[in-house]
């Protein structure tokens, strides 16, 4: 049996709830917004026999340039965020009639990088979808571009969006439609040689080689996006398949069994918890620890806490609870956590052994400045 089909024969029996990100590169042809693939998508997720479906889609900016009479791709941020405020309302009107066509009830939620990164919010976001899952509705997700302005300098892609989405709702499967077949040896744009790859079993230096990515002119993701979005993903033991969205017909074949279709990212064996996940992958580090040898070596190869005896150096302001970046002697990361005391007080106390804690501060929170529940050993690459 094919390898793709015999891992498909084990993950889609279980893919009850699955998170379908479309890009906009799959929803305008480059001269307007492709309402007819819209529909033809629409159609496509309702068929699916799977329980509970999330939509994670791009093309509000599109949309919006369409409506505005703007033929030329939004360069300004300004310009962009005027757009999707314009094309999310029909972007939304679109999905909502088309779904209802079909007897389903759909659902909008706009989110920023924020959102997920404050754990209250995520919480209640995660609570969001579930009541919305449960009453059938299909959430149909967007970051919130008309304010949300380091998402668009900084992500400029639901990629990484429909991965944290993903991990937030706890799915069984993440699906990228992108608008090429999948991840290639090389450029198939420019190498008549590249050849798809079917599966992955893990992200590794030379999967990363493969990924050269070239200007497009209507989403601002690109194979790159999309292959660290699926790291996150699979790093959060979820499967991830990237296929092509401009063929009709894209996700019945993801959906069969028997079908070799895209290329399917394996779930890793080692998951993380969904905190850590949200600890390695969400937040933004407020600020650097630089950790001594012996340090490195607890965290990373025995598993301990963080303590204040193995810290050197502390950069950034911040306060308890916080994340923070651990690195090396060199500056490499190699880990990130959350820290029981802010920065001026672990200014304070670096280098001290735990037990001098109390009468340097006045207070003890615990001998540990990160504690290993709260501490995530990233790899070496990222």
């Amino acid at each position: 049996m094919n390898l793709q089909r015999e891992h498909k024969h084990l993950i889609l029996p279980r893919a009850k709830r699955v998170v379908i990100k479309i890009g906009s590169a799959i929803l305008s042809d480059g001269r307007g917004f492709d309402t007819e693939r819209l529909a033809r998508l629409v159609g496509e997720i309702c068929a699916l026999e799977v329980p509970q479906m999330v939509l994670v889609s791009s093309g509000a900016v599109a949309v919006g340039m369409a409506k505005l009479k703007r033929p030329d791709r939004a360069k300004s941020v300004p310009q962009r965020q005027a757009a999707a405020a314009v094309g999310q309302i029909g972007l939304m009107a679109l999905y909502e009639e088309h779904f209802a066509a079909r007897g389903r009830t759909v659902a909008q939620i706009l989110l920023t990088h924020d959102d997920l990164a404050h754990r209250r919010r995520y919480i209640n976001a995660r609570h969001t979808f579930e009541e919305l899952l449960a009453a059938g509705a299909v959430p149909v997700v967007n970051e919130n571009d008309t304010v949300a302005v380091e998402e668009f300098l900084n992500f400029g892609d639901n990629d990484n969006l429909s991965a944290l989405v993903a991990t937030l709702i706890g799915a069984d499967l993440l699906v990228i439609l992108s608008d090429v077949s999948g991840l290639h040896t090389a450029n198939p744009a420019t190498d008549s040689a590249a050849e798809r790859v079917s599966v992955v079993p893990a992200i590794d230096d030379r999967i990363r080689g493969f990924v050269t990515d070239v200007s497009i002119t209507v989403g601002t993701g690109g194979m790159n996006s999309k292959l660290r979005a699926a790291e996150k993903a699979t790093a959060a033991g979820i499967p991830c398949i990237i296929a092509d969205g401009l063929h009709d017909g894209v996700l019945p074949r993801v959906f069969d069994r028997d079908s070799d279709e895209g290329t399917l990212f394996l779930a890793q064996g080692d998951r993380l918890k969904r905190r850590k996940h949200w600890i390695a992958h969400t937040l933004r580090p407020a600020g650097t620890l630089s950790l001594d040898a012996g340090a490195l070596r607890a965290v990373v190869e025995q598993g301990r806490s963080l303590l204040p005896k193995g810290i050197t150096e502390i950069s950034g302001r911040f306060g308890a609870g916080d994340c923070v970046s651990c690195v090396a002697a060199d500056g490499t990361e190699i880990a990130r956590g959350l820290v029981n005391y802010g920065s001026e007080d672990l200014t304070r106390i670096k280098g001290h052994h735990s037990d001098e804690i109390q009468p340097i501060l006045g207070y003890r929170l615990g001998d540990e400045v990160i504690h290993r529940d709260d501490l995530v050993v990233l790899s070496a690459k990222k």
